[in-house]
């Protein structure tokens, strides 16, 4: 990469001591061992068991942190480490447009974190995070960003400008888009003004948790209910919030999440977590009543510390991360595996599923430089 600074993506996804401007962050006491992300896996020839069939590979040549389909289906974002963002064809998986701006090929910072919308003028625009505590929202088909925002940290001991912009959600009327951080803060704007019109955080009573006390690397609006969202980080808590109110209504302890793997089941009304630590990786709550449903057993390859996580369908998870570097495709019932994508050389940090249009179930799993796109025996195409 470019000599100015950058942040490599082991810093930004497992246990480490770097001294740039991403700093220790997965540097966890969650557990007491520091396995690395890849020191598990010695077999590195990708192949799938069980319905899961490779259907193309992506290579992306940079380090992949985050992907994400728009909402018809046809495109497949790709946020890279350096601050790329690649967007590539469904249908044919061609690179179709590149996103950077002078500032990105000057300080390549990582991509955090991407989700589609659709402006009031029904343009579908791009909103991303970056690890500078950088938001861009990007006109794709122009390769424009139209807008951008430089987040300000506001934890006590933090100076100005040092917060790192982790993870992010837009509530479904895609009005409001809720960003997570470094500085244990939830910042919430409107998309139309793209002002901030509130920040959530706990109070000053720190024997109260009515907020998060370290980094949030999920934040996740209900599909149902416009005004509720919940989060997950460092502390070992998911907060539920109120965008009506500075500090969090209610919670629940136990989740450690690391990654994308904070997801809500509008059907059940279920909450599915996944957690960067060796036992209780992936768990199911009930949303109103914070009571916990059932946890999955470790999978017969291994454990597997889980960064990124979907309900895939009303009878099926997807879940992926290190140590034992594997996606798995795992029954809602018995929480046990039906199929795996294994033999990876690195972690699977992201993953997401095609929501609709001729690719509709189509997953993306990001190992390293490259994007699996996989299909199930039963996604016919």
């Amino acid at each position: 990469m470019p000599s100015p600074p950058t942040v490599a993506i082991d810093e930004l996804h497992q246990n480490s001591e770097p001294e740039n401007i991403v700093t220790d962050m997965h540097n966890s006491d969650s557990d007491s061992d520091t396995d690395t992300d890849s020191d598990k896996s010695t077999d590195t020839q990708p192949r799938t068991e069980g319905d899961l069939v490779i259907h193309s590979v992506l290579e992306c040549n940079c380090d992949v942190m985050v992907c994400q389909f728009n909402n018809e289906g046809t495109i497949l974002a790709v946020g890279l480490c350096d601050g790329t963002i690649k967007v590539y064809s469904t249908d044919n998986g061609s690179l179709v447009k590149t996103l950077k701006d002078s500032e990105i090929i000057l300080s390549p910072i990582p991509v955090t974190a991407l989700q589609f919308f659709h402006s009031i003028r029904a343009h579908s625009l791009l909103l991303a995070t970056y690890a500078s505590g950088v938001v861009r929202c990007w006109y794709v088909w122009g390769q424009e960003c139209i807008w951008s925002l430089n987040e300000v940290g506001e934890s006590s001991g933090r100076e100005e400008g040092q917060r790192q912009t982790l993870s992010m959600s837009i509530s479904s009327s895609g009005e409001i888009a809720a960003t997570g951080g470094s500085d244990s803060v939830v910042h919430l704007y409107d998309l139309h003004t793209q002002q901030r019109v509130l920040t959530c955080s706990a109070s000053a009573n720190k024997s109260i948790m009515d907020g998060h006390r370290f980094r949030i690397f999920a934040v996740n609006f209900h599909p149902e209910r416009e005004r509720e969202f919940i989060s997950g980080g460092w502390d070992n808590s998911i907060q539920f919030w109120d965008t009506r109110q500075q500090h969090s209504v209610r919670m629940l302890l136990g989740p450690h999440v690391c990654g994308d793997s904070l997801q809500i089941n509008p059907v059940t009304n279920q909450i599915l977590s996944g957690s960067w630590r060796k036992d209780k990786a992936l768990e199911i709550f009930d949303y109103d009543s914070c009571q916990k449903i059932s946890e999955g057993p470790n999978d017969p390859h291994g454990q597997s510390r889980i960064y990124t996580c979907h309900w895939l369908d009303q009878d099926h998870i997807l879940a992926g991360g290190s140590q034992s570097n594997m996606l798995r495709v795992i029954d809602h019932q018995t929480l046990l595996s039906v199929a795996r994508l294994i033999g990876l050389p690195s972690a699977v940090f992201s993953s997401c599923i095609c929501p609709g249009g001729r690719w509709m179930g189509l997953i993306a799993a990001s190992s390293g430089k490259r994007i699996f796109l996989l299909k199930r025996g039963c996604l016919q195409k």
